[in-house]
């Protein structure tokens, strides 16, 4: 079991005390305030990769609004580590999400690829976190609540972005690489973020090293949406964006039942094979339909989990942090 320093912000409004963590709840701060941000760092002990919802969290340090205390900034670009953002998905409380965020970066470092060996840095959105993506819970009503706050959350998740953009500058000035990980509805965040971002003006350019989309509930669509919409405009802040998708994904079925219209991280994004429209050196579009190197049905949402389950998906992901110089491009079969 391991001890995993998970630096965080979140939007969730504060019921209590910043320094404990029973205190991050499932209502929103305002939609246009970032000033009301939570910044700190979490301690997490008892991260196991044999356990799939293991991890709790000791302690929170240095809890305060609009940014990271400055010894956090001085630890995060002085780690001599790459970085990787996550943001959670559908039905995670504020320990699922940071426990979540844990054990991805002890996933990754598990592969045994230095490079992902990592920082990580966690966005908390207020999520409801009382069914932990279970398929047979996935209540629209719920669902539909949790997309809502999702949506709600572009701003912050933007403001957020530019906040870090100054020490991720500095990390890649480094030579270090910084990475993006957005898994399931934290997809339907993040391309609000992207929207929110290029409406307030904050400039084009390398903000990620590399962007990883991880079964993503957002529509298939997202990458070809005229007038600036959705991820349309992702490219701009990425060299290259890596999807990984499954039509075995059981939650995304319910997903598609609800929101009417494919999503991404089920059937791939919408003309996959189209090179003018997905130019290979800028996308990979990972397959993992087939993907057989882990239980499928236990726990009841492992089909969704598979980024963080399967060795044979996690190994890619490691190729992509090393900076694998044949990575291959385009539609891949895992």
């Amino acid at each position: 079991m391991a001890n995993v320093t998970v630096y965080f912000a979140a939007n969730r409004v504060a019921q209590g005390p910043t320094t404990d963590w029973h205190s991050y709840g499932a209502d929103i701060i305002p939609p246009t305030d970032a000033s009301q941000i939570t910044y700190a760092a979490a301690f997490v002990q008892g991260t196991d990769l044999t356990l799939e919802n293991s991890g709790t969290i000791a302690a929170i340090s240095n809890p305060q609004p609009g940014g990271f205390a400055a010894g956090f900034v001085q630890d995060i670009v002085g780690s001599g580590k790459n970085i990787l953002i996550f943001i959670h998905g559908f039905a995670n409380s504020f320990l699922n999400a940071i426990a979540r965020a844990a054990y991805n970066r002890e996933w990754l470092a598990a592969s045994g690829t230095n490079a992902a060996d990592t920082t990580v840095i966690a966005f908390s959105w207020p999520s409801l976190g009382q069914l932990i993506a279970a398929p047979p819970h996935l209540l629209p009503d719920d669902y539909l609540r949790d997309q809502s706050q999702a949506g709600r959350s572009a701003f912050h998740i933007a403001s957020f972005f530019t906040n870090l953009q100054p020490m991720l500058t500095q990390v890649r000035n480094q030579g270090r690489r910084v990475f993006l990980l957005a898994h399931s509805m934290g997809n339907f965040a993040l391309a609000g973020a992207v929207e929110s971002w290029f409406a307030h003006n904050y400039s084009a350019g390398t903000l990620f090293d590399e962007v990883l989309l991880a079964a993503a509930d957002e529509r298939w669509d997202s990458f070809t949406l005229p007038m600036a919409a959705r991820l349309s405009r992702l490219p701009q802040l990425t060299p290259r964006t890596s999807i990984y998708y499954s039509v075995r994904d059981i939650a995304l079925y319910l997903s598609v039942a609800v929101n009417f219209i494919l999503r991404l991280g089920h059937d791939g994004p919408i003309h996959e094979t189209d090179t003018a429209v997905y130019p290979k050196v800028q996308f990979r579009m990972l397959n993992c339909a087939e993907v057989g190197d882990y239980n499928l049905l236990d726990p009841p949402d492992a089909s969704h989990q598979y980024y963080r389950r399967s060795a044979k998906v996690r190994a890619d992901i490691a190729a992509v942090m090393r900076n694998a110089p044949n990575l291959a491009g385009g539609v891949i079969q895992l």
